[in-house]
């Protein structure tokens, strides 16, 4: 990385347009009401929230260069991060006050388990479904095309493959594992597991680094734009609606500046739904972060997908009804208790932690359900009665976190 690539991201000249465009929205006042100290005003007007070059980290982006901050009486300094350990040291030291971020990172180092520990806060749900799994050509080549057919070739031609996630208890290292097990392979005993930071996924594969990976996009439809790799999976079709970046703080923060927090929750609640409103805003979108300061790629790469229309590489395409979306009248955002604990539950089956640890403690330790619900009721978006919700995973395992141990325990392929 040069220092450039880390440095702080400047909206481009040529977004004059999508400036009006925001400007033409309607006003939403922070709603009355005393939180904090009779007052609402943002107690730190600047906040850098640090991102990693992903289709996923365009609500944090557009809330900055569309001006959704200045609503709110913030503004947003979007700052570009190398890798998620980069971003993980730099919440935890205070150099970055937010971050895009991978739920199970967060809660790693709440826990202590992915790296020093500190207590954590998630303050909203960023986007759902959008990653993908990526196998070889190679491998796609002599028949490992998606997980049965993949499990196959690995039980016919024994040697190490290594596949590659991008932080040991991410969403993407979750992700894999979840299906490699699905499938019978245990990914821990069976593979080599690597962690690879997002945008070098490609370039390692290219050199045969890898036999595939797990990660956001673009990454996942750059790999066949470059004719170097199939996906073989998606992971809404892991778990469909499945919750995946999150707006991450540290606990300390949240405390000291809750009027900050709810305020760049309304920014980016405003940046989401401008995001889900149109297939124009979709396009708009997609030519911004596809800019050098955000995630410097080819829009191609971004804009098929977050559509939903998908390829394989093989040349099988679909439209997929689930693909990315980043507000969906509200229902993406929430922060639920139960998302977080499925986290936890898979630390615990791939030995990450060792002890069942207190899920649903844990989970309201961390999840701004309060801070959340009031910045949404501000902007009369809908807030779900339930912190829990029910879900069924691709083995057809129903998730609904009221008994997070028995559903530990219940899986056949763990450590």
């Amino acid at each position: 990385m040069t220092a450039s690539d880390n440095s702080t991201a400047t909206p481009h000249p040529q977004r004059r347009s999508l400036l009006a465009a925001a400007a033409a929205l309607p006003f939403a006042p922070l709603a009355g009401g005393a939180w904090a100290q009779g007052s609402d005003k943002p107690e730190k007007e600047e906040v850098r929230i640090g991102f990693i070059p992903l289709t996923d980290c365009a609500s944090v982006v557009m809330a900055s260069v569309l001006g959704f901050d200045k609503k709110y009486g913030i503004k947003i300094i979007p700052t570009k991060e190398a890798s998620w350990a980069g971003v993980r040291d730099k919440l935890v030291n205070g150099e970055l006050d937010m971050a895009h971020v991978l739920y199970g990172l967060i809660y790693g180092v709440h826990l202590g388990v992915a790296g020093p520990k500190k207590d954590m806060a998630v303050l909203m749900t960023l986007n759902r479904n959008g990653q993908a799994i990526t196998l070889s050509k190679k491998l796609a080549e002599a028949g490992a095309v998606d997980g049965a057919s993949l499990a196959k070739a690995m039980a016919k031609d024994k040697r190490e493959y290594t596949f590659a996630q991008t932080f040991p208890t991410g969403t993407h290292a979750m992700w894999l594992y979840y299906w490699l097990a699905a499938h019978g392979v245990n990914p821990l005993k069976d593979a080599k597991v690597i962690t690879v930071p997002p945008p070098q996924m490609v370039a390692n594969m290219r050199v045969g680094n890898m036999d595939g990976y797990c990660v956001g996009e673009p990454w996942g439809h750059r790999a066949i734009i470059d004719g170097i790799g199939i996906t073989a999976t998606t992971t809404q079709d892991i778990w469909p609606e499945h919750p995946e970046k999150v707006l991450g703080t540290t606990g300390e923060f949240a405390k000291k500046y809750p009027n900050t927090a709810r305020a760049v929750i309304m920014a980016v609640l405003e940046a989401s739904r401008w995001i889900d409103a149109s297939l124009s805003n979709k396009n708009k979108m997609a030519e911004t972060i596809a800019d050098k300061a955000y995630v410097n790629t080819g829009v191609d790469a971004i804009n098929q997908r977050i559509l939903g229309r998908y390829q394989n590489g093989l040349g099988k395409t679909w439209d997929d009804p689930r693909h990315m979306k980043f507000f969906d009248d509200g229902s993406v955002n929430f922060p639920y208790l139960s998302d977080g604990m499925w986290f936890l539950t898979q630390h615990k089956r791939w030995g990450l932690i060792k002890d069942h640890p207190d899920y649903v403690g844990v989970a309201k330790a961390i999840n701004q359900t309060a801070l959340y619900s009031q910045a949404a009721s501000a902007l009369k978006i809908s807030v779900p009665k339930d912190p829990m919700r029910s879900s069924k995973l691709l083995d057809g395992v129903v998730w609904d976190g009221r008994d997070p141990a028995k559903y530990v325990d219940s899986f056949k392929v763990k450590v």
